[in-house]
């Protein structure tokens, strides 16, 4: 089969033996998500026509403005979730608390939890941008049979069984790894079908482009600042370019294409850096480190942290192996 006509339900189905834990439960759960994806992808392409732009009204745990799609997307995956009765627990950015998944027929019998970041970037939805979901995978720790705990959701990036994340742009892509190579599907809107467009997608070693929100430049770290001015500086291939969209999905799909580093730092004023940990950074790194990139929080492995809160920031640099670790030694000189 020529491999840029496998559909991605193909492609599961094909792969399937390659996971460790494979009993077919994982595979229904991509499923869902890429029905999820689907239906947010055909909302977010109405953007403008519909009364779905702008703030909603509320705010989130995080204290942030909560925009319509943000509402919109966080139900739509929650639900499908749900009806396909294949997790025991959702843990969503949007939401204060994980919830809790009964199956009719088995109470707590199923094995996965989903944490969810429904629609990454949303402001940006305003001005036509791209924005993303991610999505990231865990099997329970808690005994089957029983309800979930918050025990289940703090486990440590290096417990992932899959992540991924679906970008709507100019195409809607679903990019995903279950620890074997990262994946990337286009989906056909004709037809409604996900077809394999990036297989095995990786990282450039080093590239010339670095994302990071300058404007918030004289609150950074002086680690962060010298490697700014280190990417700025005319020496052997550089200067790099400045690239940031502001929305971590559409950064990081660039980044991992044309090679580059994303950076959002701690600050003055953001102690513990913005990006959650379980929502954003587990996942963007666990693509990362399967596209032979690397992802820490300019110290330590972001896969090695160990959760202590569901809404839990760090800071996040992710990109390109060897300028994450060069940007490292710059952290580590002003530590």
């Amino acid at each position: 089969m020529d491999k840029k006509n496998t559909t991605l339900g193909e492609f599961i189905i094909e792969n399937q033996s390659s996971f460790q834990y494979s009993s077919g439960e994982l595979s229904k759960l991509i499923n869902a998500i890429r029905l999820a994806a689907k239906v947010v992808n055909h909302e977010v392409n109405k953007a403008g026509l519909i009364d779905i732009l702008g703030a909603a009204g509320d705010t989130n745990i995080q204290g942030e403005d909560q925009q319509k799609l943000d509402v919109l997307a966080n139900d739509r995956f929650i639900q499908t979730l749900k009806n396909r009765e294949i997790v025991c627990g959702i843990a969503s950015e949007e939401e204060d608390h994980f919830i809790s998944v009964n199956s009719h027929d088995e109470k707590h019998q199923n094995k996965y939890v989903v944490l969810i970041d429904p629609l990454d970037g949303s402001s940006n939805i305003d001005v036509n941008v791209s924005v993303g979901t991610i999505f990231s995978i865990y099997r329970r720790v808690t005994p089957i049979g029983s309800p979930v705990t918050l025990e289940d959701f703090l486990q440590p990036g290096i417990n992932q069984v899959a992540a991924g994340y679906i970008i709507y742009g100019t195409s809607t892509m679903l990019v995903y790894t279950t620890g074997d190579g990262v994946n990337g599907f286009t989906l056909n809107p004709a037809i409604g079908t996900f077809y394999l467009s990036h297989p095995r997608m990786e990282f450039p070693e080093t590239g010339k482009i670095y994302s990071v929100n300058e404007g918030n430049y004289i609150h950074f770290p002086q680690g962060v600042k010298d490697y700014i001015k280190y990417c700025q500086r005319e020496e052997d291939d550089r200067p790099y370019t400045s690239r940031y969209i502001g929305s971590l999905v559409s950064d990081f799909h660039r980044n991992m294409i044309k090679g580059g580093i994303y950076i959002y730092p701690k600050s003055s004023t953001a102690s513990e850096g913005k990006l959650r940990l379980l929502y954003e950074c587990n996942p963007m790194a666990f693509l990362a480190e399967q596209a032979r990139g690397k992802a820490s929080d300019g110290f330590r492995r972001i896969m090695e942290i160990q959760p202590t809160e569901l809404h839990q920031r760090i800071p996040f640099f992710c990109g390109s192996r060897k300028m994450v670790e060069k940007a490292e030694e710059f952290m580590a000189a002003q530590k």
